[in-house]
């Protein structure tokens, strides 16, 4: 086993790490992909289908009621049989997965750093780790601060894939930090795709002083301003009961490319009128 793979090993056992603004080239291949050594190329690249960055929101305005809904959705997810099924669908049978809990533009923490999965028992082992950390927290609502991350992290994966997508999950528009239109547009130029899972569940878990954004006016700010690239959807999420059930359709269908293997838990059509997307949600001077 050479260096490489060793130190991403031991990483691996406590795979937290916050991001906040410039990273260390150091600290992306100490999260270096779990792969043996015979997987890489001879440029020292991991080949696999695809890269797949889960962003999940852990804004104020997510309660920790709602934070464990969310968490607990994708562990169950990775649980699922059709995980493992849709993975061998590919032509190399494997998939790196990396968790990233984002919520103001100084905080993107890498929760499970990138792991290659290819069989069933890779996807419960990526679950039972996420299931055994505790959530995090952090004040505001940068997508443009998640996504930003989300291209550093690509560029330091490690690995190459034909397919890359960023699955970002949110209860409301960006309020804090960059602009969000300029950084999607970059990510969108380098074939990325940029698929949405707008939650607006029913308050639970007690209050929380910020405003819900509406249901239908959230999946409409998704689609038009959030999402974006080759085949990019969202499915919105409108009840805690049908959470597992939503990630786990929406990450078949990212992973096996397969339209017909997903139900929408929720869809609201898109209307006719034009949306500014820098300045929905944005608080002036920010």
């Amino acid at each position: 086993m050479d260096d490489e793979v060793q130190i991403a090993r031991s990483v691996g056992a406590r795979p937290v790490l916050r991001l906040t603004g410039v990273c260390l080239m150091s600290l992306f291949l100490a999260m270096a992909p779990q792969a043996h050594s015979t997987d890489r190329s001879q440029d020292g690249l991991v080949d696999v289908d695809l890269q797949l960055i889960l962003a999940v929101d852990v804004s104020p305005s997510m309660s920790k009621v709602e934070q464990r809904v969310q968490r607990d959705g994708y562990v169950d997810a990775f649980r699922h049989a059709d995980i493992a099924g849709a993975v061998k669908s590919g032509e190399r049978g494997r998939i790196a997965v990396l968790y990233l809990e984002w919520a103001g533009p100084n905080q993107q923490t890498v929760i499970v750093p990138w792991t290659i999965v290819q069989s069933r028992e890779d996807a419960l082992n990526l679950a039972d780790r996420l299931a055994a950390l505790s959530l995090t927290e952090g004040r505001g609502t940068s997508i443009s601060g998640a996504l930003s991350a989300a291209n550093d992290l690509f560029a330091n994966s490690g690995l190459r894939s034909p397919r890359r997508v960023v699955d970002i999950s949110g209860d409301g528009p960006n309020n804090a930090g960059a602009l969000l239109d300029p950084i999607r547009q970059v990510l969108l130029a380098e074939g990325v795709t940029i698929n949405g899972l707008p939650i607006a569940l029913p308050r639970i878990g007690g209050a929380d002083g910020f405003a819900r954004y509406g249901r239908s006016n959230l999946q409409s700010y998704f689609e038009r301003c959030v999402i974006g690239g080759p085949d990019a959807f969202a499915i919105g999420v409108t009840e805690p009961a049908m959470f597992a059930t939503a990630v786990r359709r929406k990450l078949v269908r990212e992973i096996a490319m397969n339209t017909d293997l997903v139900i929408y838990a929720t869809y609201t059509a898109r209307s006719d009128s034009t949306t500014d997307c820098n300045l929905i949600g944005q608080l002036p001077g920010r």
